[in-house]
């Protein structure tokens, strides 16, 4: 038995056949972990979304900003959503694309499993978060995603600002800072804001900020983490 976890696969349905038969995926007795960003940018968007829910009983998912983007985009006007990328609007206009929007919005931020001693997220955590403050934090969102006024808070999650998270901040802001920092945050200060500019490899970013598993002073957490989003990182264990 074996648990897999597998970064973002952006819409790349081919690609992730091929991985799931290279790593001999069982799913009488495997486990697939799903960091985020399943969708956009690959060309087989719909093809991977309801692959992955196919999976749904064999596999955890968190959301990553580019499935946000698309729940988001989903309540828009049909006028709207014809404006977006082919890869993204063959999912809208698909006969069961509102059934695998639905699905998608369900998912968490942070998925935590202390028995394997690791926790999950789609880009990372602010410096000063424990795994049971981010937990916290994610359930907020959770709550508000999951229930009948979701539609305020995707209205409201997009922009840089604030960038940094605080206990203090309420209302959409708060809501916004959450999800910045679980599903773009790459390098930031050691009082937790967040470079939105900067997405380039470690030694890239400007003085001041740091990788967010590196920045000094990190809370020590009780847990691994794994996460995708920042391709330019590539592989990094530590």
């Amino acid at each position: 038995m074996a648990t897999w976890a597998i970064g973002d696969l952006q819409g790349c349905y081919d690609v992730t056949q091929r991985l799931l038969e290279k790593i001999n995926f069982d799913p009488a007795a495997d486990r697939l972990w799903f960091c985020g960003d399943l969708v956009n940018r690959g060309g087989q968007s719909l093809a991977t979304l309801r692959l992955v829910k196919s999976l749904d009983i064999h596999s955890i998912v968190v959301l990553g900003n580019h499935d946000l983007s698309l729940i988001a985009i989903a309540q828009r006007s049909e006028e709207e959503k014809r404006k977006v990328n082919p890869d993204l609007r063959e999912i809208l206009f698909a006969e069961d694309g509102a059934e695998l929007i639905d699905w998608l919005r369900m998912r968490p931020l942070m998925h935590v499993d202390r028995t394997l001693g690791w926790a999950m997220v789609h880009a990372g955590l602010s410096p000063r978060w424990s795994i049971s403050d981010a937990l916290g934090y994610a359930n907020e969102v959770h709550a508000r995603l999951h229930g009948n006024n979701y539609r305020k808070l995707l209205s409201g999650m997009y922009g840089n600002k604030p960038d940094t998270f605080t206990p203090k901040l309420n209302g959409p802001e708060r809501m916004r800072a959450i999800i910045n920092v679980f599903t773009r945050l790459r390098f930031c200060s050691p009082r937790g804001a967040l470079s939105f500019a900067d997405k380039g490899a470690p030694g890239t970013q400007k003085p001041g900020f740091y990788p967010w598993f590196e920045v000094p002073g990190v809370t020590k957490r009780d847990l691994r983490i794994v996460c995708g989003h920042w391709s330019t990182l590539g592989l990094f264990q530590g």
